[in-house]
């Protein structure tokens, strides 16, 4: 029910729990505004322990339950549920995204993943997503600004980076459903990034075309369109290696489209209901929760072309 294995709930309550414990002897010590009196464990108990709070907060993550919904199965009040999914998703929302083979090391920044790709040899692929959300209220400032001109619907795209193998190593970077790809990609500091770091490859789709232009020898787009009249000029021949050339691409770049559908197996990824204020804390705790899993698949090694002398030659 909350989509996670028991070993992997185990080590989510082993590393926030701790973190948990802090955060509320700070609001103690800030609502006291002095030392503690009494001894640590004095005074009244919580009503729900934190294991019980992180299971909330996870199936709250899964299924988007209605709180009361939540209260009924822990057998507390709705508040209660409340207040425990906004202490413990921020401490999910802050873990950043797990590392293939390199346990421990976690990446919270774009400038991390650049620097792990640069290191590791890795090419990245980069796709964007929509979430459809709720539509604002009439007359409130920006309404127009969450219409996406694709889905004709009113959305949030969010965008991921991938390894090889669709393993999440970042998503974020949470936009009005309006913005194109295009214009993302550059005002969120990605184009910088790959100034900084020039030997990192990537794969993106059609509508990043103009990264690849402007980054000719680190990303690789699809072949452009043939117009109407090229294609009914061009040779067999011809359009035989378009369509190949952009086949290729495309099933290099597919497992980001993959890491994008794992996203959608969480609710709140379908479409969110919720405050679009959350919604950045939110989409960060899942796909951090979907790194881990994808981290945890092993990795594959492409099978070496080099010819190799089954016998020692006789000179």
């Amino acid at each position: 029910m909350s989509g996670i294995s028991r070993e992997h709930l185990g080590e989510l309550v082993a590393e926030l729990a701790p973190k948990w414990q802090v955060q509320q002897e700070s609001a103690l010590a800030r609502r006291r505004g002095s030392d503690r009196r009494r001894e640590q464990g004095a005074g009244p108990k919580h009503q729900l322990v934190f294991v019980d709070r992180l299971l909330a907060t996870l199936v709250k993550l899964r299924h988007d339950l209605p709180d009361a919904a939540l209260a009924g199965l822990f057998g507390v009040d709705r508040s209660t549920i409340s207040g425990a999914i906004r202490q413990i998703r921020p401490l999910l929302a802050a873990r950043g995204f797990a590392v293939p083979d390199r346990p421990g090391i976690r990446l919270r920044a774009l400038e991390d993943v650049f620097a792990y790709a640069a290191a590791e040899g890795v090419k990245l692929r980069i796709d964007g997503t929509d979430v459809q959300v709720r539509r604002p209220t009439a007359g409130r400032p920006g309404r127009k600004a969450f219409i996406s001109g694709k889905r004709k619907q009113n959305t949030i795209k969010t965008t991921t980076f991938t390894d090889g193998q669709g393993r999440t190593l970042f998503s974020g970077i949470p936009r009005p459903g309006r913005m194109h790809d295009q214009t993302a990609l550059r005002t969120e500091g990605i184009a910088e990034c790959f100034r900084q770091f020039p030997d990192v490859q990537a794969e993106v789709d059609d509508g990043d075309r103009g990264l690849a232009n402007e980054f000719p020898h680190q990303v690789s787009a699809p072949p452009k369109p043939m117009a109407k009249k090229a294609r009914e000029t061009a040779a067999l021949g011809e359009q035989y290696a378009w369509r190949e050339a952009r086949r290729r691409q495309s099933s290099t770049r597919i497992c980001v489209e993959h890491a994008n559908a794992e996203y959608k197996q969480w609710r709140p990824m379908r479409r969110y209901t919720g405050s679009r204020e959350n919604f950045a804390e939110t989409q960060a705790a899942i796909a951090g929760l979907v790194s881990d899993r994808s981290a945890r698949r092993a990795t594959r090694h492409e099978a070496s072309t080099e010819l190799v002398l089954a016998h020692p030659a006789a000179c």
